[in-house]
């Protein structure tokens, strides 16, 4: 995933006339399940060969947001409560329905990984 990103942002910086870059901002739904820490690892390994070296990776986390067709619902979930004793749950995908009717819903935020911007430093003509 971090490679796909890394070449995106690259083959947009192409565009530019960059000296560095500084930071690049990154928007991570909780549905896709990439945890913060793995991602800043890869993307301090894969960028060494690169003009993202040495920037730093700022990742947002999206919520997950939910749409009830049935009562019209439309905001956050509702988390499993999960006791110490039962460590699969972290394993295990949660079941998701409207918190007010229990109705199917649709997922409306929170599924995907964006490149937001990148805060970079132009070569001076």
């Amino acid at each position: 995933m971090m490679s796909s990103i890394i070449e995106a942002v690259l083959k947009e910086l192409n565009k530019y006339d960059i000296e560095s870059v500084e930071e690049v901002y990154l928007t991570v739904g909780e549905m896709t399940y990439l945890g913060s820490e793995q991602l800043e690892f890869a993307y301090e390994i894969l960028t060494q060969d690169s003009i993202l070296k040495g920037s730093k990776l700022v990742i947002e986390t999206e919520k997950i947001e939910v749409m009830c067709n049935n009562c019209g619902y439309t905001g956050g979930i509702k988390y499993l409560e999960s006791g110490e004793e039962d460590e699969s749950y972290h394993t295990q995908l949660p079941i998701i329905s409207c918190p007010q009717c229990s109705s199917q819903v649709e997922v409306v935020k929170g599924r995907s990984c964006v490149v937001k911007s990148v805060k970079a430093v132009e070569r001076d003509v």
